[in-house]
């Protein structure tokens, strides 16, 4: 009886690595072939298709992208200043309000609650919202137009109040006795406490700023400003239009090997590849605080 419960359990246990092996490969093979292609030549792909293994190696699309390198790097140190700025401020103020209507001491708590609950249910509107940020503000064509808009998420600071209701209030209680402030109880005590909750809503908070285009192509003209999103939108339009008029091709670059299908892939991993390379760093808090908020909210 023991050894058909041990054969039923162990073939159990190879069901479900076998599963989980087959849905990692669901996620990780569309990127494989998006890599494969960036590295094709346009006329393999016109010819064969698309392959897991390039069947002509060519660096063609890269070579369109970075034409002028310069602004590809500059478009990504925006990029950068505008991801690491954000996450920072914005898990910051995200963590300060969850805090405070966290706390049953605080004598509005239902009441800041509720509006915050409110904002995820209707909004100003997009007109109302574009002359707040340029003509209020004036924060047009600055490096903040791409920052403060998405400072706050009502679904965020919920998540993050969820976690934080967890919390013993004895450990508020305790330093109080100790005499530590709100300051030092919330630097000291309840941010440490809540690190799995800050990793894994910094990190959305994160790949937010990082994959933004919509505020850069709402608020920013300037070349200088162009975040990395904004920059590789406006190369696809551009390249769009330039397969679909070829008279309009300047001279130098080859017609019949134009990258109109593998620039879009090389674009893709310019864009993700940073992130990727970011985000195992992260996975250890990220598990552990996945299902933040999800006892209370």
């Amino acid at each position: 009886m023991s050894n058909s419960a041990a054969s039923r359990f162990s073939w159990g246990k190879l069901a479900l690595h076998a599963f989980f092996v087959l849905l990692s490969l669901c996620f990780i093979l569309p990127f494989v072939l998006v890599l494969s292609i960036s590295f094709t030549s346009e006329e393999a792909l016109s010819l064969h298709g698309y392959q897991f293994f390039p069947r002509e190696f060519s660096l063609y699309a890269y070579e369109i992208l970075f034409k002028v390198p310069e602004t590809i790097l500059r478009s990504y140190g925006i990029t950068i200043l505008v991801t690491i700025v954000g996450t920072f401020l914005g898990l910051l103020l995200t963590a300060l309000t969850a805090y405070a209507i966290s706390r049953r001491d605080y004598m509005f708590r239902g009441v800041t609650t509720l509006y915050i609950f409110f904002t995820m249910l209707f909004s100003g509107g997009l007109v109302p919202f574009y002359i707040l940020v340029s003509n209020y503000l004036n924060l047009k064509d600055t490096i903040w137009a791409m920052i403060l808009p998405a400072l706050l998420s009502p679904f965020y600071i919920m998540i993050m109040k969820g976690f934080l209701e967890q919390l013993p209030t004895e450990i508020n209680e305790s330093a109080k006795i100790d005499g530590a402030g709100e300051w030092r109880t919330f630097l000291t005590i309840v941010m440490p406490l809540s690190l799995p909750a800050l990793t894994t809503i910094g990190l959305f908070i994160s790949f937010g700023y990082w994959n933004d285009w919509w505020l850069p192509l709402l608020f920013i003209d300037n070349p200088n400003l162009f975040s990395l999103q904004q920059l590789l939108y406006k190369i696809m339009n551009t390249i769009t239009f330039l397969s679909n008029n070829p008279q309009m091709l300047q001279a130098g670059i080859n017609l019949q090997q134009f990258p109109s299908l593998s620039v879009r892939m090389a674009m893709v991993v310019i864009s993700a590849g940073p992130m990727l390379l970011v985000f195992p760093f992260f996975q250890r808090y990220f598990v552990s605080g996945i299902t933040v908020g999800s006892l209370k909210g």
